[in-house]
């Protein structure tokens, strides 16, 4: 970087002013040579005489650009056929002003392009391109950082040629999204695309103002956030850059009380900050942080605004965010906990290590932000939510997708979010199945994906089933789902259907307009967005849906709702109105009573609790004690929970009675001998049992008491479970049992280890849900892991004779082995503009060997899940063309480090001793961390925390660039064949 008085002095010696005219973009260098390592120097005065409201720099060289504003760096472009852009309204001063460009050649013809279009306040336009009328001066072979800025001859710039030529082409054509005719929507509706994002960044997030303008965000940068008018149509009237804001990143965008409420980083760091018209000049010009976040940002981070029909605003977090320390007392979520009897393990490659509950969780405040509530948790990552008609609130919660294939996945999800609900999410192998009644169920199971934007159809001009129902997008796979509500009881059950698909269609946010159209966009990750208009077209009728506050189950919610009022209050009348409905057989009232149970002393209803005989409310009541009660409370709980006859209850009734009595343990203390043995005497007699579900909790408390007998009974479960989820299931829990084994069971144990689990059967819901979205059934990117590190603990677990005996059993490696690489010899260092050309040869012709061969060759695999192959330091990338376009995909190959997704992003560690590490965290405790240094070798480091001075996201992708330099073009576009095609051979790409 050269320094601003060197800059200067290149300035003041060279400014000359020209008169502004309005042209076409040339090509332009200092000569016509062509060199590798060539600098030009370019540079353009101009003057400006009136106020400016709009100022769009467009620029991009061959091979790589640095841009600069009377001084100052404004911007860097890195290859020719993905221009730069910028808005430079506010760094433009009145009188002059000197643009001017570093550029730098790499081989072939050296050349850069610019465009500057100027809008005025009194609507004229003008145009600033580069042409043979700029300046250029040769710069100094000393490198792309270092030029001699005193020399003192500057000669007219040389044109290669206006824009369009060969080999560039017309490289500023507008931008266009996914075509709206290869977007499929149910009959009677029409999807439009609106606008194509150009070089405005990638939107993630919208809302729509009081005059119906849509206010959008990018995912990356500040400064950007945009405001588009529409016509009576539906139609882009015009499109501004909120430049004055110093906003951005921004994953949550709300409209409410004249303001605009942004999610995203600002002047004091990420937060939520509140934005006003202050002089009524229609320019949101007023800043201010309503609260600070602490965390990570993005994708995990702090997410969607909604104003409830409380007229408070909700805000939904995502997993990596820290629960504020300041939350009132009076927070309807609280006393929440791990609460796993036995040792949980952290996710197989490390990603969530450390991170605690609540997980994803959901805040109330004041318009002003100034008294703050947790409503409810134990979300994964929910991106957004909305209200439905009856003023219930629904989000669409994320998967972990890389634990496919174990008995702890969870498939994305509908729920019903309500006052102190927990719905289960922990890290790790830790997440609650859904019969913990100490967490709420989803309304329905999604399957596979990435939850994005949700909204309720109400307003929309939409046949009413489509006006109540809940839209849900899915990033993943390109889907915008219907959700169809009933009232059940005091929640609602649901069903799906896709109402919008497309390849690709990253789809992001979505609003219901003033209009009643429904508008959506795409974007994330860098990849190219787009704005769409979704209308009802078809001939049934589209008035105003009716409320469906007059249902059969109103009365069962308003019931909840008013056991709900007592949530985090202290009450004296709570219990009395709680107690009868403990003893319903709907779990969502028996939910909403316990909390406002426990909202009380515990010595106000513990002696009653221990006194009642429904069942219902018995196992309800002992959950509560466990959750609030002392040490001394376990033998009385365990005896009453020991009361009902658990071959004589339901199912459900047996599941509720085991988890409460695991609570028990787990928060209150081990019990004696004599509790032990009469607790096993109620249980022994009913493991196994012949639900799944019931062994799975079985499983747990015997082994936690050491029940004589448990290690063959367990045996002989695995040996007979119909599916791989169930035999992991018990290999899991009995890893950790050191006692009662004889050699022949530790044997079996181990050898199940060595067997051959690709053919192995899976829950019918599970393959369906991969068949729905269009691939193949793959297992997650932490199997391999998962199955490595349970061994590894069940190896921990042996004395030394054991291991001794054992040792032919317990080396070696349990994942199944990833397709190795030939080694081969350099072919060329590729640039993503060496290809681009060639793109459109993917689609047909090519051949599937050679894009196989490739694809191991580039050592895809080390890094990536392909199908049931790969490594995990990158995404899953399957079914990638779901989501990325062709161009996206060769990018992220040449380039892995222009977007990297938090998901994958590796850790900078800075040193006390002043060295650094950098990777992927595997493992933690409280003194240590095992870091993933290099993927490719398998290298790993241990960190001590004493030594760590501060940590920070590596901006580098752990995926090294070059990987393809070993490859021709052809291999090359028959290894993108091949991934489109995610692998299958019969695809039209060969």
């Amino acid at each position: 970087m050269i320094s601003k008085s060197r800059f200067s002095l290149f300035f003041a010696l060279l400014i000359t002013t020209s008169t502004l005219i309005a042209q076409t973009p040339e090509w332009i260098w200092h000569s016509k040579t062509e060199a590798e390592g060539d600098i030009a120097l370019l540079r353009r005065t101009f003057v400006i005489k009136q106020a400016v409201t709009r100022a769009e720099l467009a620029y991009a060289a061959d091979n790589s650009a640095v841009a600069f504003l009377n001084g100052t760096q404004i911007g860097e472009n890195k290859a020719w056929n993905d221009p730069s852009g910028i808005n430079i309204r506010q760094k433009i001063r009145e009188g002059e002003n000197l643009l001017a460009f570093r550029a730098r050649n790499e081989g072939g013809p050296g050349a850069l392009i610019a465009r500057l279009r100027l809008t005025y306040a009194d609507g004229t336009q003008e145009t600033i391109a580069t042409d043979s009328s700029w300046k250029a001066l040769k710069g100094d072979q000393s490198g792309f950082e270092k030029s001699d800025f005193n020399a003192s001859q500057w000669n007219s710039a040389v044109s290669l040629g206006k824009i369009g030529i060969k080999p560039w082409g017309d490289i500023f054509a507008p931008k266009t999204a996914t075509p709206a005719e290869s977007i499929t929507t149910l009959p009677g509706f029409k999807v439009e695309l609106v606008r194509s994002s150009q070089n405005e960044g990638s939107w993630v997030a919208m809302t729509i103002d009081a005059k119906g303008r849509l206010i959008i965000s990018p995912q990356e940068g500040r400064g950007n956030l945009l405001r588009v008018s529409l016509d009576s149509a539906g139609q882009v009237k015009t499109v501004e850059i909120l430049d004055q804001l110093p906003l951005g990143g921004a994953m949550g965008l709300l409209w409410a009380f004249d303001s605009l409420y942004v999610s995203g980083a600002g002047p004091e760091g990420l937060g939520l900050y509140r934005v006003f018209d202050e002089n009524g000049d229609d320019k949101l010009d007023k800043v201010s942080l309503l609260k600070k976040f602490d965390g990570a940002g993005g994708e995990h981070g702090s997410h969607a605004l909604v104003m409830g029909p409380d007229k408070m605003l909700y805000y939904i977090h995502g997993n990596f965010v820290h629960v504020p320390g300041d939350l009132a007392a009076s927070s309807p979520h609280r006393n929440y906990a791990e609460d796993q009897l036995l040792p949980r393990a952290e996710d197989g490659n490390g990603f969530g290590v450390g991170i605690k509950p609540p997980g994803g969780f959901i805040l109330r405040t004041d318009p002003d932000g100034k008294h703050w509530e947790m409503v409810a948790g134990g979300m994964r990552n929910a991106y957004d939510f909305d209200f439905n008609q009856d003023g219930e609130m629904f989000t669409y919660d994320s998967d972990m997708e890389w634990d496919w294939g174990m008995p702890w996945y969870r498939q994305t999800r509908i729920y019903h979010l309500v006052s102190g609900g927990d719905y289960g999410f922990r890290e790790g192998t830790a997440k609650f199945p859904t019969w913990y009644q100490d967490a709420l169920p989803p309304v329905i199971e999604m399957g596979i994906g990435s939850p994005t934007g949700v909204k309720f159809g109400t307003g929309a001009k939409f046949p009413e089933k489509y006006q109540r129902a809940l839209f849900a997008m899915e990033w993943t796979y390109g889907r915008i789902f219907a959700i169809h509500l009933d009232s059940k009881g005091a929640t609602y059950s649901g069903s799906m259907e896709t109402f919008i698909k497309g390849k690709p269609l990253n789809v992001t946010d979505m609003e219901v307009g003033h209009d009643g159209a429904l508008y959506f966009m795409t974007g994330g990750r860098g990849t190219q967005s787009g704005l769409y208009r979704v209308s009802y077209v078809g001939n049934e009728k589209t008035g105003v849906a009716s409320k469906t506050a007059s249902d059969e189950h109103a009365e069962a919610r308003a019931l909840r709702k008013k056991l709900e009022s007592f949530h985090g209050k202290k009450d004296p009348a709570a219990i009395d109105y709680a107690w009868p409905h403990l003893r319903s057989k709907d779990r969502w009232i028996r939910y909403a009573a316990r909390i406002a149970i426990e909202s009380q002393d515990v010595s106000l209803w513990k002696n009653k609790a221990l006194e009642e005989e429904n069942p219902y409310a018995l196992i309800t009541l002992m959950t509560a004690l466990a959750r609030n009660g002392e040490p001394q409370d376990l033998p009385a709980l365990a005896e009453r929970l020991g009361t009902p006859s658990y071959p004589d209850l339901p199912i459900e009734q047996s599941l509720e009675s085991l988890r409460a009595l695991s609570l028990a343990f787990i928060r209150l203390g081990s019990p004696d001998a004599s509790l032990r043995e009469g607790i096993l005497n109620v249980l022994n007699p009913i493991y196994p049992s012949t639900s799944a579900e019931l062994n799975r909790e079985l499983v747990q408390v015997m082994i936690y008491l050491k029940a004589p007998g448990v290690i063959e009974k367990t045996l002989n479960l695995i040996r007979h479970a119909p599916t791989f989820e169930e035999q992991v299931s018990y290999v899991f829990h009995l890893r950790h049992l050191k006692e009662g084994w004889t050699m022949d069971q530790r044997r079996e144990y181990f050898s199940w280890f060595q067997k051959d689990h690709s053919q192995a059967r899976h829950p019918e819901s599970l393959v369906s849900a991969f068949i729905e979205a269009g691939r193949d059934y793959g297992n997650g990117a932490s199997f391999p892991k998962f199955l490595q590190n349970m061994r590894k603990d069940a190896v921990a677990a042996l004395s030394d004779n054991e291991r001794a005996e054992l040792a032919g059993l317990i080396t070696g490696d349990a994942a199944k082995p990833v397709t190795k690489a030939k080694e081969r010899a350099f072919v060329k260092e590729w640039k993503v503009d060496d290809l681009v050309p060639q793109l459109d040869k993917v689609g047909s012709g090519r051949s599937y060997d050679r894009g196989r061969e490739a694809f191991v060759a580039a050592q895809c695999l080390s890094c990536h899940r392909f199908g049931n192959e790969g490594g995990a330091v990158g995404p899953d990338i399957t079914a990638v063309s779901s989501r990325f376009t062709r161009r996206d995909l060769l990018e992220s190959i040449v380039e892995p480090s222009k977007v990297v997704s938090e998901q994958y992003q590796d850790t900078r560690f800075f040193l006390k001793n002043d060295e650094e590490v950098t990777g992927r965290v595997l493992e933690e405790n409280e003194t240590r961390l095992i870091v993933m240094v290099n993927a490719l070798a398998n290298v790993r480091a241990e960190v001590k925390k004493s030594e760590i001075q501060k940590k920070e996201p590596a901006k580098l992708s752990s995926m090294p660039e070059g990987l393809v330099n070993v490859l021709s073009a052809e291999e090359i576009l028959d290894m993108l064949a091949f991934i489109e095609a995610a692998g299958k051979k019969d695809s039209p790409h060969f």
